[in-house]
């Protein structure tokens, strides 16, 4: 069975609430040692996410004008604002967590596939979800580093799930006629079925198990039911 996010997410989350202050938030990325918390409303929805990024962009802001203390007027705020430079900074002029949060936030559910999460995550360049349950609350959340803990399955768990699976996956073969090994992750899947096909699936499933970083597929059958249809090019 696939893992889910369930299985790895972190359910100890800290979150802040959106008037909580730049410095309250920046505390506690330090004292936490997290980049990134996520932002709730009263209830606990989620409403966004707030990352040392989006702080250290209120910092670079600030360093456009001379000196530390000073704040810029009103007038220069809004041409920064209005500039096409300054449109995707408007939140370095923020004052709370709910000015300076990145949102909406992408999010995940307990529920689902761990390879959905890492997906996003891959998609859109983030580091974390906040995990919600079925009314938008937090319930947890999920790291790249949690998602490694796919990748750290013990072989014996890998093998027994592959193996569990081949009567349901490929019900023709005789697991018997298999030898399957695993190793740091690395399947190995040895021996000789009837059909070329039966192969071509067994190698499919073993990519699809959870912690599987490769395999090896060294099968050889009796019978190639599998047929090249070669690609007409027209007259």
């Amino acid at each position: 069975m696939s893992m889910t996010i369930r299985d790895v997410m972190t359910t100890d989350v800290t979150a802040v609430e959106q008037d909580a202050s730049f410095h309250a938030v920046a505390q506690l990325l330090i004292d936490k040692g997290v980049s990134g918390l996520p932002v709730v409303d009263s209830d606990g929805h989620v409403k966004g996410v707030v990352s040392e990024a989006d702080l250290l962009a209120k910092e670079e802001f600030r360093a456009r004008f001379r000196g530390d203390d000073y704040r810029p007027s009103l007038r220069a705020r809004i041409r920064h604002s209005m500039s096409s430079e300054g449109s995707g900074h408007r939140k370095a002029m923020g004052e709370t967590a709910g000015e300076l949060m990145t949102h909406p936030a992408y999010v995940t559910t307990p529920d689902s596939p761990v390879v959905l999460a890492a997906r996003l995550m891959d998609r859109h360049g983030i580091k974390r979800l906040p995990v919600v349950d079925a009314g938008g609350r937090l319930v947890g959340i999920v790291s790249r580093r949690d998602l490694l803990k796919v990748f750290v399955r013990a072989d014996e768990d890998i093998r027994r799930e592959l193996v569990g699976s081949i009567p349901l996956t490929a019900p023709w073969t005789d697991p018997a006629s298999l030898d399957v090994t695993v190793a740091d992750g690395v399947v190995t899947l040895a021996g000789t079925v009837t059909r070329h096909s039966e192969a071509i699936t067994l190698a499919r499933v073993a990519r699809g198990v959870d912690g599987v970083v490769t395999v090896r597929d060294t099968l050889t059958w009796k019978h190639d039911d599998v047929v090249d249809v070669p690609v007409w090019g027209g007259a």
